[in-house]
């Protein structure tokens, strides 16, 4: 007999579990086991009061946050409209099908009021997650960095001299704390709490200082002071924030992050990212591997220092017979002489040691004006009318048995790889998380962002090894075929560019 559905609504609905309409390999599950996200109870408690309205249980909204990011969710708005739609959220932020889902208005309040470190602390529990679970080795680090589009326009940018920027940069911090310190009253509609008086100046989070000089220093955005103008490739300038990721070469999980602005360059970001390697993995650094923009003198200097191998690609060698320096004699063709501690030029001159440069750690040695002016391969030498110099730094030899080792096979091989692991790490976090795309204004938030998208993408790293170890006994006998696939086509396998990440 055929049956109808009866659609007539039900009235009264009890004895619904939620934790039997969620199935038992679903991906929320998997991250409900593996994170306990309560910790930011108690990192939080000292940035609330002790009067006004009972806020939003911080685990929950660490979840929501962590939910906008794990699946894309366009917009807060849209999560709070999908949430009650969806059993499996409701089930991981612990509500019932009767609970009121809060106004998306508490998570930019709560961004507000915790800061970037909270998040910071949840991408560092993943990085110690993924330790333990066996999926970081911890000896070889990639490095790389890649631009964010900001969310403002081209047309919020002003344009004026030095000072008129300083001053309108001053004013637009004066105003932005105006309104965090007035969007924090007793009468919040999200029912917030209501902060101490003195609590309310450590609440508001403090804009971080740029710790580098600004390339554009005459633009700013009158919409998002701290993005940077920045051109990509041959195209034009644009808002961008840049991210910093240190990715560890075993499965690719990311050990190290931090987010700048757009103007940083990615060099001097390197040991910064070893350091937050270092600490996060308990593991000593062996070799790191960059492209050309992290081979500088500095670099290889603080790699021998730490006794790393420098498998960055050498900045100088790139350089070498462009610009200025096309059609003269390299360096290479000025013989150093340890004893005298002068350099002989091909002209047979000498040149000696002129003057010390503190910044840069480096001597300078000078044949001077007058006996270059007098030379016959002047033409060939030189494009300067003060005479050709020749740069020595100090530590000289250690900074030329790192640059050497930069130019190894091994070397090379590393770089290869890394075009696989760092390449696939960018993609994946912006294909599925919306990496590419600044969702808020201002460099604080832009780092919350950076902080979410890692900490989901080494969560997806370690749950989806974890699923292969579980299904290791039934592809025990097929290991080997794809081992001899592998050695024939010269590939390693890489963790996110082979092999697909955890769908969800």
């Amino acid at each position: 007999m055929m049956g109808k559905q009866d659609t007539q609504g039900v009235l009264f609905c009890y004895k619904v579990n939620l934790d039997q309409r969620v199935r038992q390999d679903h991906p929320l599950r998997r991250v409900q086991e593996t994170i306990d996200f309560s910790f930011v109870r108690q990192e939080v408690a000292g940035r609330y009061g002790y009067n006004g309205n009972v806020s939003v249980d911080p685990e929950v909204i660490l979840k929501m946050m962590f939910l906008l990011f794990f699946d894309n969710v366009a917009s807060e708005r849209e999560l709070m409209r999908i949430i009650p739609e969806r059993l499996d959220y409701m089930w991981f932020l612990g509500y019932g099908l009767d609970d009121v889902i809060p106004d998306h208005s508490v998570l930019s309040k709560a961004r507000r009021r915790w800061g970037a470190e909270v998040f910071e602390s949840l991408f560092v529990r993943t990085v110690y997650h993924c330790v333990q679970a066996g999926v970081v080795d911890g000896t070889k680090v990639h490095v790389d960095a890649s631009l964010i589009q900001a969310d403002a326009s081209n047309d919020s940018v002003v344009q004026a001299n030095e000072e008129l920027i300083a001053a309108l940069r001053r004013t637009y911090e004066q105003e932005e704390a105006k309104l965090d310190e007035g969007s924090d009253d007793g009468d919040d509609r999200d029912g917030g709490p209501t902060l101490v008086k003195d609590e309310a100046d450590e609440a508001t989070p403090v804009r971080p200082a740029r710790p580098y000089q600004a390339v554009n220093k005459g633009l700013m955005s009158r919409t998002d002071p701290d993005a940077a103008a920045v051109r990509l490739g041959k195209g034009e300038s644009r808002l961008r924030y840049k991210n910093h990721r240190a990715v560890d070469d075993a499965h690719g999980v990311i050990t190290a992050t931090g987010t700048t602005a757009g103007d940083v360059v990615e060099g001097q970001k390197m040991m910064d990212l070893l350091d937050q390697h270092e600490a996060h993995t308990s593991a000593k650094v062996d070799t790191a591997v960059g492209d050309s923009k992290y081979g500088t003198t500095e670099n290889f200097r603080a790699c021998a220092e730490r006794e790393i191998d420098s498998h960055m690609a050498d900045l100088a060698a790139t350089q070498k017979g462009t610009g200025r320096r096309e059609g003269i004699f390299t360096e290479d063709a000025f013989i150093y002489d340890s004893e005298t501690d002068t350099y002989r030029c091909p002209a047979g001159q000498t040149l000696r040691r002129r003057r010390h440069k503190k910044k840069r750690r480096a001597y300078e040695y000078t044949a001077g004006q007058k006996t270059c002016e007098a030379c016959a391969l002047r033409a060939e030498c030189t494009r300067s009318k003060w005479g050709r110099s020749i740069k020595r730094h100090e530590d000289h030899e250690a900074i030329a048995a790192a640059r050497a080792k930069s130019h190894s096979a091994a070397a090379k091989r590393d770089r290869r790889r890394r075009k696989h692991v760092m390449e696939g790490s960018f993609a994946d976090a912006a294909n599925q998380h919306g990496f590419k795309r600044s969702r808020w204004r201002g460099l604080v938030k832009q780092q919350i962002q950076g902080f979410l998208i890692a900490a989901i993408q080494n969560i997806r790293i370690m749950l989806r090894h974890a699923r292969r170890r579980a299904m290791a006994p039934a592809d025990a006998l097929a290991a080997p075929v794809f081992a001899s696939a592998f050695s024939l086509l010269r590939v390693s396998p890489t963790p996110l560019g082979l092999i697909p990440l955890l769908s969800h």
